[in-house]
């Protein structure tokens, strides 16, 4: 399947936003970290004893350690998990080298968007915080050094750095409760979690998926509103085998499947058309 020549040239012309996934890790074999949900609720629960109906559900084994072990301790385990160290893949590097990129989102809890970054001088984050941990905040900003940052900063950084979910750097931040999803899926249809700064880089561009699945709710509800406002034609990576829910969301969000394994798509899309 060959790339779209619409999108390499609104990529050229800076008007597509990469949206970042987990499913990226994989183009790195020995990548140590948890490239699934299914991955990485498996190694919380491997540390942490969860009831075995809910040892395959992230969110909800995560709410379980909250409950009975303290928020805490689910901090600890997804840092201990995601602080392995583990080296930006050439996808990483190769949209980290695109200064012409104002906004690049990186929905999964490992740093090596911002690993890839670090290069550069003129970049900042934004990313989500937990209501558990820091009531009535949605979000808090950093810059490139992982010092704390305000929201105006953000207006005078050449690329912005959203990840919705947090990250282990600079300073553990994680969504993966369920009692952190309900309170961000409560306030997301009026767009309160999503950054005034993210929702005006969104405006008339395209997001392109890569690594991303939209096999739950929490999947697709979090594509569904990072896109609101943005332009009509958008394209995700993704397998042959869709889930009848994925099928059904791409056709409804205008989501153009590029049905191709990541790692040829990186490879037909910076070394063709994209490259010259």
């Amino acid at each position: 399947m060959p790339i779209p020549n619409e999108l390499l040239r609104a990529f050229t012309a800076g008007r597509v936003i990469p949206y970042i996934g987990p499913g990226v890790l994989v183009l790195d074999s020995k990548c140590p970290l948890p490239a699934t949900p299914e991955d990485l609720v498996a190694r919380l629960t491997a540390k942490v004893t969860v009831p075995h109906k809910i040892r395959g559900n992230l969110t909800a084994a995560a709410q379980f350690i909250e409950n009975f072990k303290h928020r805490k301790t689910v901090s600890t385990v997804m840092t201990d998990v995601f602080r392995v160290p583990a080296t930006s893949t050439a996808l990483h590097q190769r949209l980290a080298a695109m200064k012409d990129l104002p906004l690049i989102i990186h929905a999964w809890y490992d740093d090596l968007s911002q690993q890839a970054l670090r290069g550069r001088d003129d970049w900042g984050l934004v990313q989500g915080v937990s209501q558990a941990e820091h009531y009535g905040s949605w979000t808090h900003y950093f810059h490139n050094d992982g010092s704390p940052a305000q929201s105006t900063d953000a207006e005078h950084w050449s690329t912005l750095l959203y990840e919705p979910l947090g990250s282990v750097q600079p300073a553990s931040n994680f969504l993966v409760s369920d009692s952190d999803f309900v309170e961000v899926l409560t306030e997301i249809d009026i767009q309160t979690p999503i950054p005034a700064r993210v929702q005006e880089l969104r405006c008339d561009r395209h997001i392109l998926f890569l690594g991303c699945r939209f096999t739950t709710q929490i999947e697709r509800t979090f594509a569904r509103q990072i896109m609101k406002r943005s332009a009509d034609k958008h394209w995700a990576v993704l397998p042959h085998q869709m889930t009848r829910n994925e099928a059904r969301f791409v056709a409804e969000q205008g989501i153009q499947p590029l049905v191709m394994d990541l790692s040829v798509f990186t490879t037909l899309f910076w070394g063709g058309t994209l490259a010259a």
